[in-house]
C-alpha cells in the first residue's frame, strides 16, 4: 500500500531497468523526446536525485563507511522525496513519468549485497506500482565490452566493495552478472517486458516504443480486456454445451 492516495492520478508511471551501463538514460532521453513531440506531458527521474538526499548519499559514497541496510533506507528515503515531491504531482497532472531506475533496482543491489528480499519489499512497500517495466536484459559479457568503449568503470558499478575480484574489470563481471540474475528472477516475479539490449540501439528503442505506447493509448487494456471476455464467452459456451450433452432426452 502507498502512503499517498493514488486517486485521480491521470498519468502513466513507466520505468527502464537494466544493469548499469545498459543504456537506460540514453533511451529515456529519446523517449522523452518522442513522447514531447506529440504532445505528452514528460517528467523524468532517476536514483538518488531527490533535493533532500544526493548530497548525503554521495557523501555517504564517497567514505563507503555504512552496510548494505543503511545504504537501503538511504535510497529508500531518496525515493520517497522524489514520489512525494515529483512522481504523485506529475502523475495527478497527467504527465507520463518516465524512471530512469526505479525500486527494482534497490531491490537487485542490495540483494547481491546479502539483505533479506522480504527487507527490502517491505522498506520500499510505499512504492507506486509502474504502468510498465522494461528491462533491458544483455548478457555480461556484452555489457563489459559495452562500458569499456564508452564511460568505463567505476568503484560502486564494479561492486569493489564486495571484495569479488582483484580489479575493476573481474569485479565488474561478477557483479554484474549477479545483478542480471537477480533482474531475471524479477522479471518473472514483477511482469517486467523484457527488451533484448544487445541489439542495436535504433532497434532496441523501437522495441521500448512498441510496448510503451499501448500504455498511453490504452489499446493494450482493451485488448487484455477484450481477450478476457472472449475466452469467458467460450468457458460459457462449453459449459452450456456440456450441459446440452448431458441432458435427458425427450
Amino acid at each position: 500500500m502507498t502512503y499517498l492516495s493514488l486517486k485521480g492520478l491521470k498519468g502513466k508511471l513507466i520505468a527502464i531497468e537494466g544493469p548499469d551501463g545498459v543504456g537506460r538514460s540514453t533511451h529515456i532521453e529519446a523517449i522523452q523526446n518522442w513522447l514531447e513531440v506529440q504532445g505528452y506531458g514528460v517528467l523524468t527521474t532517476g536514483w538518488t536525485r531527490s533535493a533532500l538526499m544526493s548530497k548525503t548519499i554521495e557523501i555517504a559514497k564517497q567514505g563507503n563507511i555504512l552496510d548494505p541496510w543503511s545504504y537501503s533506507l538511504l535510497y529508500a528515503t531518496d525515493f520517497a522525496d522524489r514520489l512525494e515531491h515529483q512522481i504523485i504531482p506529475a502523475l495527478r497532472s497527467g504527465f507520463v513519468v518516465l524512471a530512469d531506475r526505479y525500486i527494482y533496482t534497490a531491490f537487485a543491489r542490495n540483494v547481491v549485497r546479502g539483505c533479506d528480499r522480504v527487507w527490502m519489499r517491505d522498506v520500499f512497500g510505499f512504492a507506486v506500482v509502474p504502468d510498465l517495466v522494461c528491462y533491458l536484459r544483455i548478457d555480461v559479457d556484452t555489457l563489459a565490452l559495452r562500458v569499456i568503449e564508452s564511460k568505463g568503470m567505476n568503484y560502486w558499478e564494479s561492486g569493489m566493495d564486495m571484495r569479488l575480484g582483484a580489479d575493476l574489470y573481474e569485479s565488474f563481471k561478477k557483479y554484474q552478472g549477479l545483478l542480471i540474475e537477480e533482474f531475471d528472477r524479477m522479471a518473472e516475479e514483477f511482469g517486467f517486458q523484457v527488451v533484448d539490449a544487445r541489439r542495436p540501439p535504433e532497434e532496441i528503442q523501437e522495441a521500448l516504443r512498441a510496448r510503451i505506447l499501448p500504455i498511453l493509448t490504452g489499446s493494450g487494456r482493451r485488448a487484455r480486456a477484450a481477450e478476457k471476455l472472449a475466452e469467458k464467452a467460450e468457458k460459457l459456451a462449453e459449459k452450456a454445451e456440456a450441459s446440452k450433452d448431458h441432458a435427458p432426452s425427450a
